[in-house]
């Protein structure tokens, strides 16, 4: 076997067999990662409101957020309306 033969051959084992071990390892990572915090901006928008109460606040983008106040870790957090599984799915 030639030695380009041999290089293009260790080329294709790693393709097929290391790179997806890779993506398998960096996916168990992301699992262990505890999950993300609510930005404040739907922390303030239930400030004196309750369970329920359907609020609207500015995402971190300038959009306007339509969300309904749920406890979340003892804290009441505005929810986007499209994340609750009842709405229409995010764009």
């Amino acid at each position: 076997m030639n030695k380009q033969k041999l290089i293009k051959l260790v080329l294709i084992w790693c393709c097929l067999f290391l790179l997806p071990l890779s993506s398998i390892a960096a996916s168990k990572d992301n699992q262990s990662r505890p999950p993300h915090e609510p930005p404040p901006e739907a922390i303030a928008a239930c400030e004196g409101k309750s369970v329920g109460e359907s609020v609207e606040f500015t995402g971190r983008w300038g959009e306007s957020v339509e969300a309904t106040c749920q406890e979340k870790d003892g804290k009441l957090v505005a929810v986007p309306d499209n994340m609750r599984g009842d709405g229409p799915p995010p764009r």
